[in-house]
């Protein structure tokens, strides 16, 4: 995880994910903390994670990114690295009137990997060009 979340919120992340790793489960007191960081985010991007909705793309060059099957059945392109999603909801929430730090899509990116629930995908390079241009697969 790059450091473009707040401090806070990185290291919750990351010990949700050590938890996770020694009890296989969030403890209370971290669905409590997501609660408080990410608001209602926090629930929709959980039940994500729980219908296993989050796939890491990987290409033979290395390029990576990530698709959320969001909760209506629409395929969105998220990259972690900068924080962005291609949903409506993270141009609208995130980066217009700057009520939440991210998307529940990107949440669940993050808290899918730190419960090891993420899906792997490996597509040429070609076809990962294609989903960084947004075109339709």
């Amino acid at each position: 995880m790059n450091t473009v979340l707040p401090s806070v919120a990185e290291e919750l992340i990351r010990e949700i994910k050590r938890n996770f790793q020694e009890t296989s489960q969030i403890s209370d007191e971290h669905l409590l903390a997501l609660k408080f960081i990410f608001g209602p985010t926090a629930l929709q991007a959980l039940d994500l994670v729980d219908q296993r909705s989050v796939t890491r793309v990987t290409s033979p060059s290395g390029r990576t990114t990530f698709q959320v099957t969001g909760s209506s059945g629409k395929m969105y392109t998220c990259y972690s690295f900068c924080h962005y999603c291609s949903c409506p909801a993270f141009s609208f929430s995130v980066l217009r009137k700057n009520e939440s730090l991210l998307c529940k899509h990107i949440l669940a990116v993050y808290l899918s990997q730190a419960t090891g629930t993420c899906q792997e995908r490996t597509v040429s390079d070609q076809q990962i060009c294609d989903i960084l241009l947004a075109k339709e697969l």
